[in-house]
């Protein structure tokens, strides 16, 4: 076969101008759509690396404000608790105080019932001691034993200091009445005996009266004025409510 250059001239003209149609109107064109598509792939990628930048940097911070907030709660936490147990102190202090101020309030009102029953019963003794002494001492009087009160009448009224004797003959100024009283008629030697010691010791010209009070029991009182010696039994048992009333105000 014999070769025919110019048909094999025109064919290499013709697959040239192939080429050159298919480089112009197809290659270039699907060159740029790939290189579209790449620069979007490219695009994409840059824009999905920054987002999981951001996303890595908004999740470190979260960690970061996460572990802060930790921090913090743990730090209210501490703070709480320990306002809490200051709290809880200053409660205990105050019920404390509360309850021995309730102690002392309840001790002082036991001490006062303890007192007050104590005052009662005191009463209640000195006047049933007085009553039995009253009714004892009513067998025993009469004018033996009055008798021999009327002697000690005599003898308390010689041992009376002078001072207090100068002061009773001031308030009388040399005038005056007194009374005596007894619990049953006297004998007159035992007034002879009574007039002489009260002239004695106070005012000779003093006139005395005697009279008889059967509520003395037995026994003698001396009455000047405002001024009185009491030497009877009924005068010794009035002595009893007055005593324990000052024993009761003598005890702590």
């Amino acid at each position: 076969m014999e070769l025919n250059w110019t048909t094999f001239v025109l064919e290499i003209i013709n697959f040239l101008a192939l080429l050159w149609l298919l480089k112009r109107f197809l290659y270039r064109p699907v060159l740029q759509i790939l290189a579209a598509r790449q620069a979007g792939i490219e695009q994409q990628l840059a824009s999905a690396r920054d987002s999981e930048a951001r996303a890595t940097a908004m999740q470190q911070q979260f960690a970061s404000r996460l572990a802060d907030w930790e921090q913090e709660k743990a730090a209210e936490r501490r703070r709480f608790d320990a306002e809490l147990a200051t709290e809880k102190e200053r409660q205990l202090a105050k019920l404390g105080k509360e309850l021995a101020a309730e102690r002392e309030r309840s001790a002082a009102q036991d001490a006062n019932r303890l007192a007050t029953q104590r005052r009662q019963l005191a009463g209640e003794a000195s006047v049933q001691a007085r009553q039995f002494a009253s009714a004892l001492l009513g067998r025993l009087a009469g004018p033996e034993l009055e008798g021999r009160l009327v002697q000690l009448f005599i003898a308390e009224l010689d041992a009376l200091p002078e001072e207090q004797l100068a002061e009773v003959r001031a308030g009388l100024d040399g005038q005056g009445q007194g009374v005596v009283s007894t619990a049953f008629e006297l004998p007159a030697a035992q007034r002879q005996q009574v007039s002489a010691a009260v002239a004695s010791r106070l005012a000779p010209q003093l006139a005395l009266e005697f009279r008889v009070d059967p509520a003395l029991l037995s026994g003698a009182r001396l009455s000047l004025g405002a001024w009185r010696l009491d030497f009877s039994l009924a005068g010794e048992l009035a002595f009893f409510p007055e005593a324990a009333s000052r024993g009761q105000r003598q005890q702590p």
